[in-house]
């Protein structure tokens, strides 16, 4: 009997819920698109709501993209404090600030 271990990639993982968000954001814009086109009303409320669809997804991905650029700093920060303070350790283990 062999005995074999299935390496599972993390990429897969990644790929699969990108694709679902993907096709959910297309189904989603082609949904609000469907209803904004059906909508009994002028050309110029048609008009407005589709701009405010745009405006709306386009705030969406600024705030999404303005966050992870956030929270990717903080780790920089972080980063750099813990190597930080881990020199100071080693020199200090080392006697040299003694």
């Amino acid at each position: 009997m062999s005995n074999t271990t299935k390496v599972t990639s993390s990429n897969a993982g990644f790929s699969a819920f990108s694709m679902f968000t993907f096709i959910s954001f297309g189904v989603a814009a082609a949904m609000m698109a469907g209803g904004i086109y059906f909508l009994e009303a002028s050309f110029a409320a048609k008009g407005f709501y589709a701009m405010s669809a745009l405006m709306l997804v386009h705030t969406t991905i600024s705030l999404s993209k303005t966050l992870r650029d956030r929270e990717e700093q903080a780790k920089l920060h972080n980063r750099i404090d813990e190597a930080r303070a881990e020199r100071l350790l080693m020199e200090t283990r080392d006697g040299d600030l003694l």
